[in-house]
Parts: C-alpha cells; structure tokens; sequence
C-alpha cells in the first residue's frame, strides 16, 4: 500500500483546495470543530509551514492522526518535534511526541469508534488501510503516524 491511486489523489487535491478555505477562515479568526493550524518547521528549508489539522481528543489526550500516505507535516513534525497550534486567534507552542506503533492500535481503533465514518473511510482511499472498521485500521498501525500534543 505504498503506492497513491488515482482516486486517492483525486481525494487529496479536493482536500488541498478546502484547506486553503480552512487555513483562510483559521487566519481571520474563525474557529470550527476540531479544526487548528499546524505549523511546523520545514525539514528541509527550516521556513514555517502550516497546515489545516484535526486535533482530536482520545483517551489520554489530545492527538494528531495522520490521514495521508507520505503527509509533509508527519515528515516535519518528527524532524522538528515542536509546533504551534492556533485555533482562530489563539496559538500555544506544543511538543509532538509520537506514539509508538503498539500503543497507536487502541487509538486508531477509537477514532473509527468515535468519528464519523468519513473518518474511516478516508484511511481506505488514502490507501493507509484495508477496510473502514476498527480492527483493520488498528492493523494499520505502522502506516498511520500518531502524535500525543503536550504544552511547552
């Protein structure tokens, strides 16, 4: 499942369009669901870049779930290891730490539970998972990158 189809590009250029609204809407100080701004150092250039996120309240806290095969920000969160989250017109400096593949498992399990079914679905079309239900995108474990937001 490493390889990106032609329908799960399609779904991640429509989803980089919306985001552009969302990152707009967040920068004027409109705030909805559980949306934040990431932004993270660039691995390479070291320049901020952000990105629209759901920050998602699971058991033990608040994480950040990776949703796409070979996400820019997974790369630049793990090479940085600290970011800001803004909601509307407030920002806080967080530390991301990822969560090892075992411990991912009952979380990825609980956002099937909890989220819409859109939630899980787009891990199939991403190519992330082989079926929308908890158990399937669990065994997705190693391809889904989690991170635990804890205060600076």
């Amino acid at each position: 499942m490493t390889e990106e189809t032609p329908k799960a590009r399609s779904y991640r250029r429509t989803v980089n369009r919306i985001n552009k609204v969302i990152t707009g809407l967040q920068r004027l100080g409109i705030a909805f669901g559980p949306m934040q701004l990431l932004t993270v150092a660039g691995r390479r250039s070291g320049q901020p870049r952000t990105f629209p996120i759901a920050v998602l309240p699971l058991t033990g806290g608040e994480y950040l779930v990776q949703a796409f095969q070979n996400a820019a920000w997974v790369a630049n969160v793990r090479a940085a290891g600290t970011a800001t989250l803004s909601r509307g017109r407030r920002s806080s400096t967080v530390r991301l730490i990822e969560v090892p593949v075992e411990e991912r498992r009952p979380l990825l399990r609980e956002v099937v539970e909890t989220q819409p079914a859109s939630a899980a679905q787009r891990y199939v079309t991403n190519g992330l998972a082989d079926a929308p239900t908890p158990d399937a995108v669990a065994a997705a474990a190693d391809r889904i990158a989690v991170f635990r937001v804890e205060a600076v």
